[in-house]
């Protein structure tokens, strides 16, 4: 009779598991990152003057711009709502200007064929040549730089839209034809809801490039408005208030992203996010 051993089992390591910070240090960091970031920046932009010892009228020190921000902020906040305004206004304009571009290039391949070219070739044209014509035709007013702002966010917008119209998951499409679903209803049910991810990024992107229009149509030709104030703050070397107008709209453009980028999260529950860790 011989002895039988038996066969020996792998032993199996325990997996190790990433350590997961928890909920409430995860909000508090989520809190201080913005405070810690402008800490930084502002630091750094301290040395840099200290360093080079640049005089004020080159480049003003932290504090003084804090003073100009205090002292004088009844004018900038007045100027700041028309340039806002504009922002605002002209993003979604173009937006909406985008879309409605992108539906019918996604649908028919003759308009598709014939304005396509168009927008290609409008993007060729500096947005500068732009802004004097549009102030000439729709005057010194919010229109033209309404107008402005929508024509920078317009192909971005029309891009991305058209570009998640045009992959829609051919399953899903073959799937929906075979359920008898008609053309209007693969738009409205399939290609629609595929493609807002697409659209979503686009609107993200042109949230970002928005107050560049205004800014363009107010350094051209305007009576208001930060460019405007900034365009003269220059011409009298107040370089302290150039920089006070610079961080209303560094403010007002991060604060808008974050808004919009909260509010399509919020609006397409079905997107994936697949940088984002379970439970964040």
């Amino acid at each position: 009779m011989t002895n039988s051993t038996p066969p020996s089992t792998p032993t199996s390591t325990p997996t190790s598991t990433p350590k997961r910070i928890p909920l409430t240090e995860r909000r508090l960091l989520k809190l201080a990152r913005p405070l810690i970031i402008i800490a930084a920046l502002i630091a750094t932009w301290q040395i840099i003057v200290t360093a080079t010892g640049a005089p004020k009228y080159m480049l003003p020190a932290p504090y003084e711009v804090w003073v100009t921000l205090i002292a004088r902020h009844d004018v900038l906040l007045d100027h700041a709502k028309y340039t806002i305004a504009e922002t605002v206004i002209g993003l979604f304009a173009g937006a909406t200007l985008g879309a409605l571009a992108a539906l019918p290039m996604a649908l028919f391949s003759p308009i598709r064929f014939w304005l396509m070219p168009i927008l290609l070739v409008s993007q060729a044209i500096p947005f500068f040549a732009l802004a004097p014509l549009l102030v000439l035709w729709l005057g010194f007013g919010l229109a033209s730089k309404i107008a402005m702002a929508a024509l920078i966010i317009f192909f971005p917008v029309t891009v991305a839209f058209f570009d998640g119209l045009s992959r829609t998951e051919p399953g899903w499409l073959d799937l929906a034809r075979t359920m008898g679903a008609s053309r209007w209803r693969l738009l409205t049910h399939v290609r629609l809801p595929a493609a807002l991810p697409a659209f979503a990024s686009g609107f993200r992107v042109a949230t970002a490039v928005a107050p560049i229009g205004a800014i363009i149509g107010e350094w051209v030709g305007s009576s208001h408005g930060l460019g405007y104030l900034m365009l003269h703050a220059n011409a009298r070397v107040q370089i302290d208030m150039v920089f006070a107008c610079l961080l209303i709209l560094c403010a007002f453009s991060i604060t808008q992203y974050f808004l919009v980028d909260r509010v399509l999260r919020a609006a397409l529950p079905w997107q994936a996010d697949s940088l984002r860790r379970p439970g964040q």
